[in-house]
């Protein structure tokens, strides 16, 4: 049977962290996965069907940075990495 790779977590930069983390919570009524920490917090679905939000910190936007990716979740990461590539 194939592996199953799912997105787990769509994660941002943010400068306004606490603002960025008070309106996903509030929007999609998402709960903290675990209590903010350094600038970092996991936002989930209280109901398990979406994926988690992450907010990640950051002082200033950096040009040419990448300031969105997606969390990849899977049984078989090395598997999957060599499909992918």
């Amino acid at each position: 049977m194939a592996a199953h790779i799912r997105v787990g977590s769509i994660v941002t930069d943010c400068v306004e962290f606490e603002k960025m983390m008070a309106f996903w919570r509030d929007a999609l009524r998402y709960v903290p996965k675990y209590p903010a920490q350094g600038g970092w917090v996991i936002l989930r679905d209280p109901g398990g069907r979406g994926p988690n939000i992450s907010l990640n910190r950051v002082r200033k936007k950096t040009p040419g940075r990448n300031n969105l990716h997606l969390d990849l979740y899977t049984d078989d990461r090395e598997g999957e990495v060599e499909r992918l590539l």
